[in-house]
């Protein structure tokens, strides 16, 4: 599916084409590479700062039973991520040495570096020695532990919070198949992501939503209502597919997804499929603060895609 966006402006102000999903082979069995054959080797991209200092406080507590549960069949690898971008630079580093898995440690952002991690200039990266063919399970759908403020992919598959869970299903071997969108920006760069991806406000509101982790999940509703601020809608003009440019006017946010939940539990995109190979756009017209508290239920539940001002596409 392609979606591109741009302000009616003479000069954009913004220009991002999401392609047709990349869908990532979750399901190969691997040999060869650099490291250790004997046994799988899984590397773990921990973020340590994560919900506000928690998951590298959890990882800690649950390192000894993931070796205890694991370790027969497996090699762990630890890797504690130093600073923002780190795990995509551990996890291109993990794949070229051939490594079976690369396993997020933490909530979305962790996800989301490790994501870009097994790209590079729009390409997967490969094992050393393979050529152009990926050799590396991406540790997401099957094997992300959720040790995060919101991880809100996990709650695509209905999936707890609960990082013992997760541990049972690396265990079990659980394999799917996964698309993960790629966006184009005005010179070309390529970058990815899985789960929901968004312009306008709802950006506004992540980023400020980061400064109140303290408050748990209740950081995103405080974060959206800090951007309200100051927020001025604008008109965009949206092409999906091969269809024609249509503009639609006072643009709040656009959210395009392949995951359902974003912003700590929002039902944002609520039929998208991880899978597909479609992704789902909704895209929020003229919304004000107090559209947003009053209809915070059915932003929640994904019922407000019947309200006037919210318009859903495929």
């Amino acid at each position: 599916m392609g979606f591109a966006v741009a302000a009616t402006a003479v000069k954009p102000f913004l220009l991002i084409r999401a392609n047709h999903s990349t869908a990532l082979d979750l399901s190969s069995d691997r040999t060869g590479g650099s490291v250790s054959r004997s046994k799988k080797n899984f590397v773990f991209v921990v973020n340590p700062r994560g919900a506000n200092g928690c998951t590298g406080r959890e990882w800690k507590k649950l390192l000894p039973y993931l070796r205890t549960r694991l370790g027969e069949h497996c090699n762990i690898y630890e890797s504690i991520t130093s600073g923002p971008l780190h795990g995509v630079d551990i996890t291109r580093e993990a794949i070229k040495e051939g490594v079976d898995a690369v396993v997020a440690v933490g909530g979305d952002g962790t996800l989301h570096e490790v994501i870009n991690g097994f790209f590079w200039e729009g390409q997967p990266v490969a094992a050393l020695g393979q050529g152009l063919k990926p050799s590396t399970t991406l540790g997401v759908s099957d094997v992300l532990i959720p040790l995060g403020t919101a991880s809100d992919f996990a709650r695509t598959f209905s999936w707890r919070n609960d990082p013992n869970e997760a541990i049972e299903r690396i265990q079990r071997g659980l394999k799917s198949k996964l698309d993960v969108g790629i966006i184009t920006g005005q010179t070309g760069e390529h970058h990815f992501f899985i789960n929901v991806a968004d312009i306008h406000l709802s950006a506004k509101a992540g980023y400020y939503a980061s400064k109140y982790k303290g408050f748990g999940n209740f950081c995103y509703v405080l974060g959206a209502l800090r951007a309200f601020i100051g927020h001025e809608s604008r008109n965009l003009k949206v092409k999906i597919d091969d269809g024609q440019w249509e503009v639609f006017h006072n643009v709040t946010a656009i959210c395009i997804g392949n995951g359902k939940y974003f912003g700590g539990g929002m039902k944002i995109t609520p039929t998208a499929d991880p899978s597909s190979g479609k992704l789902e756009v909704v895209i929020l017209q003229d919304f004000k603060w107090y559209d947003f508290v009053f209809k915070l239920h059915k932003l929640y539940n994904g019922s407000h895609i019947s309200e006037k001002n919210v318009c859903l596409k495929r």
